[in-house]
């Protein structure tokens, strides 16, 4: 029986230095979680029960378990590699098969998907048509380079100080060409639905006491026929009429774009003491733009940026964590697999419920840990060496009996 013993500590031994040696090979492998073999101890079956006297025939190797602890985080110059801190696995799509990883090397193909080195596509949650992200099934992530469409100028939010000590001017009526016929004006920059951009003037007439007339003109032509609207103050220089936002006549600009109005918001206009001065003036369109880049935040939201200096969110890298991630088959180049064992995975946004968050310019190192696979290694050297010397013992033990006259 010794030598039954022997030879299982033998091959047990044997086991050990090949989990060993394979944590060694990918020490720099991103990505690569350690494994280690765990061994059970073996007594043979008796048909009078278990009895205090057995000295059991050996050992085995239970499993062989993967250690999904965190592996230091190293920063890249690639904007597209990305690294997990806390837990979770990047899901990848292999045309239709689902496998995870925890290497974030990415890089776009020639369609635009953001891929592994194997070609796997990474998969996240997409916007819908508003550009807010639905968190549905997760899809592979396409990063588009059309342009982005312009948006026609719809909302102007001004924010001004008319000069209360203002006088009525002596000539009317109003006509922007005329400074005389006005008290103050001010400009933006406006677009139409073709991305053509046009300026936007608003004038500003005294016409009473704590009472002014606001004009609007496009391209130095008065829209509408009249005034924008009728302001008026309290003595104390607040703003009570109007009480909300004003809509300007229709006008079409030149350009061959559609025609369109102006919702111009006055809230933050006062009529203090003080020279007239423009404290804030926005509007909400733009022209086109092409990509000029993208990133990725920490909660995986993908955020293209464009020439006209807009942002559009272009999908959300989603994680997926496992009741038991010891349970994943591996498949090799850095993928594993569900599994029965491992449960279904809980797949969400970085940063929510158990996911970790995600750190772009940078990949996760290797767990293992060198010094520690070197002192295994030795110790598993000794063991299979202390086995051997048992299968010699015995060896020796079994002569003697043989020598017996």
């Amino acid at each position: 029986m010794g030598f039954q013993q022997g030879l299982s500590g033998l091959n047990a031994a044997s086991k050990s230095l090949d989990v060993i040696g394979n944590n060694v090979a990918n020490a720099s492998t991103v990505g690569f979680k350690q494994s280690q073999a765990q061994f059970a101890d073996v007594y043979a079956s008796s048909m009078a029960g278990s009895s205090g006297g057995q000295a059991g025939i050996g050992t085995r190797v239970a499993t062989v378990a993967q250690q999904f602890t965190q592996g230091n985080i190293t920063t890249t110059n690639n904007s597209l590699d990305m690294a997990v801190s806390g837990s979770g696995f990047f899901r990848m799509d292999n045309n239709g098969s689902i496998t995870f990883s925890r290497n974030g090397q990415f890089q776009l193909d020639k369609n635009g998907f953001i891929v592994n080195s194997q070609g796997y596509k990474l998969t996240g949650f997409l916007p819908n048509a508003a550009g807010a992200i639905v968190a549905t099934t997760p899809a592979d992530i396409q990063v588009s380079t059309a342009d982005l469409l312009p948006k026609a100028t719809a909302n102007v939010t001004a924010g001004l100080n008319l000069d209360a000590r203002s006088t009525v001017p002596a000539i009317a009526p109003f006509d922007p060409n005329n400074p005389a016929t006005f008290n103050n004006s001010t400009s933006s920059t406006i677009y139409d639905s073709l991305g053509g951009p046009h300026v936007a003037s608003l004038y500003f007439v005294k016409t009473a006491t704590n009472a002014w007339s606001s004009y609007l003109t496009v391209d130095g032509t008065q829209v509408g026929a009249g005034a924008l609207t009728a302001m008026t103050f309290s003595s104390s220089g607040v703003l009570t009429a109007p009480a909300g936002a004003v809509t300007s006549a229709a006008f079409t600009p030149a350009g061959g774009g559609a025609a369109q109005t102006l919702s111009i918001n006055f809230s933050g206009t006062s009529q203090f003491g003080s020279t007239f001065g423009v404290n804030s003036l926005s509007q909400d369109g733009y022209t086109s733009g092409h990509m000029t880049g993208f990133s990725t935040g920490s909660d995986g939201i993908v955020t293209g940026r464009y020439s006209n200096g807009q942002t559009k969110t272009l999908a959300q890298v989603v994680l997926a964590n496992f009741s038991n991630a010891q349970g994943l088959q591996p498949l090799g180049n850095n993928q594993w697999v569900e599994t029965s064992t491992s449960g279904t995975p809980l797949v969400g946004a970085p940063g929510s419920a158990s996911l970790g968050v995600l750190q772009t310019s940078a990949v996760e190192d290797s767990n293992v840990d060198l010094t520690a696979e070197l002192v295994n290694m030795i110790t598993a050297q000794r063991v299979y060496q202390a086995n051997a010397q048992t299968i010699k013992t015995q060896d020796q033990v079994l002569q003697t009996i043989v020598n017996l006259r």
